[in-house]
């Protein structure tokens, strides 16, 4: 099963939600302003956590009487409801977590959001942990060996070292491939490439490397 968490973020920068409700193999979460919009799509959330104070209080009483689990916490306070949401789904057990609604709108919350996926991942290094938003799909990748399926919603990837060079890189499976070089940390080299077969590998053997894929 995969868990969706829904964010707070900008609406016009969401996942398509509608794409979701034929899907049966997803458990939807709620961080705070995320419950609002999961219910309005018509996917009801098995838990939604956060403060909530984006909510007003028509909003609030609409989305605490369609759910039953709800962890509601002080506006102040050491993690973030993405931080909240994330742990949350990693403790249920979930092997997979896709995230909308943490990019758009200020960039400090988007930054410091994917600071939390990045925690996440490098904590709980056999999760996949995907962001996504209207027109892009990001990872945060550890070193080894990664399998990346082609996709018509996503046809462009870009790589790029998140945290130090990102060394060994090899690409197989692209329109440009690459055998055991070196991304380094503000290096747009490794920019639009396109998986060109079935299923494309990224292989690394040091540092944190961005993925994003995405299209027009």
């Amino acid at each position: 099963m995969i868990a969706f968490i829904c964010a707070g973020g900008p609406r016009e920068q969401l996942y398509d939600l509608t794409a979701l409700a034929s899907r049966q193999d997803i458990v939807y979460i709620g961080a705070d302003r995320g419950a609002f919009y999961l219910l309005q799509a018509g996917l009801k959330p098995t838990a939604i956590l956060g403060d909530f104070d984006s909510l007003n209080d028509e909003e609030w009483a609409y989305v605490s009487s369609q759910v039953s689990e709800i962890h509601r916490y002080a506006a102040e306070k050491d993690d973030t409801d993405t931080d909240l949401a994330l742990l949350y789904a990693v403790e249920q057990g979930f092997s997979e977590i896709w995230i909308t609604g943490i990019t758009g709108g200020r960039l400090d919350h988007s930054e410091a959001a994917m600071r939390s996926v990045g925690r996440i991942q490098l904590a709980h290094e056999q999760v996949i942990v995907k962001v996504l938003n209207n027109q892009n799909e990001l990872r945060i990748l550890v070193p080894g060996t990664h399998r990346v399926k082609r996709a018509k919603e996503f046809p462009y990837m870009s790589l790029f070292a998140y945290d130090g060079h990102v060394e060994g890189i090899t690409l197989r499976g692209v329109k440009y491939e690459t055998t055991n070089e070196t991304i380094t940390r503000m290096s747009s080299r490794f920019t639009s490439n396109e998986i060109v077969a079935e299923e494309a590998t990224i292989s690394f053997t040091a540092g944190i490397c961005l993925v994003v894929r995405s299209h027009d």
